[in-house]
């Protein structure tokens, strides 16, 4: 089997141990590509809902499976914990089963564009959203997922191909298209700030691609609503992919040209 060849591909909020989980979706992407790095941007494993309802799918075992066969092909896989696998933190710096642990990363594209690679988390200590408002927001997007996942199992006896109905949902509401914004502010502002080209998260379960001042923020989105991964082809170029029985390219920004300097006249 060809598989598509990329250079990078960036995969954050599988969340393996939920119910939710799209595992056939990840796995059929997984199983179609080849890529000489792989990061694995955090809430990979969903520690914290299997605390509080333990859940566990073949298909789950068989994308830890997959993965251990990338990192065994030779492909440099990093693994960031998010804050729903944040118990894997405590063994950054090592190095398991060919799988790199680390807090973050910093990933220098083929055209030479600099990336701080985190899960995103780190940038909600900066929001001053109370403690309640946060359990209410964590519990409607579990009834979101649920129904995401009910009416997509209703489609697809239907023949209908699955749509990422909550996405229709956040959009629609002013208060967390103003998270979404702000997130994004904060998360490129701290790019800036630390003079990289760019950020790549995951976290807010939203797939975007935008410039932001010279920045450009990138959020490579999840797989338990939405089904989308960040690449980056052998140029630089970078794409997002919505990648369901329909494969569709979300976004994409060039890479960057080096522009040659003007010869000095002669004298």
């Amino acid at each position: 089997m060809t598989r598509l060849p990329f250079r990078s591909v960036f995969v954050s909020d599988v969340h393996l141990g939920l119910a939710d989980c799209q595992a056939g979706y990840l796995l059929d992407f997984l199983r179609s590509m080849q890529c000489e790095r792989l990061y694995l941007v955090g809430d990979i494993i969903d520690f914290e809902n299997m605390a509080k309802r333990p859940f566990w799918h073949a298909s789950h075992t068989a994308i830890v499976a997959e993965i251990l066969a990338i990192a065994a092909r030779g492909t440099r896989v990093v693994y960031i914990p998010g804050n729903h696998d944040a118990a894997l933190r405590r063994l950054a710096g090592q190095r398991i089963a060919g799988i790199e642990i680390a807090l973050d990363a910093v990933h220098v594209g083929a055209d030479g564009r600099r990336y701080r690679v985190s899960h995103g988390d780190e940038h909600d200590g900066e929001s001053s959203t109370p403690a309640w408002l946060v359990t209410l927001g964590d519990a409607l997007q579990g009834f979101v997922c649920g129904m995401n996942r009910r009416c997509n199992r209703l489609l697809r006896a239907c023949g209908v191909h699955y749509r990422p109905l909550s996405i229709h949902i956040k959009t629609r509401i002013g208060s967390a298209l103003r998270f979404i914004r702000d997130f994004e502010r904060r998360v490129a502002d701290r790019a800036r700030a630390d003079g990289f080209d760019g950020h790549i998260c995951g976290h807010i379960h939203y797939a975007r691609m935008h410039q932001d001042e010279h920045v450009l923020y990138l959020n490579d989105g999840d797989w338990v609503e939405h089904c989308t991964t960040l690449v980056e082809h052998a140029d630089g170029a970078m794409e997002l992919l919505h990648w369901t029985e329909r494969r569709i390219a979300l976004g994409h920004s060039a890479a960057v040209v080096a522009v040659p300097l003007p010869l000095a006249s002669a004298a």
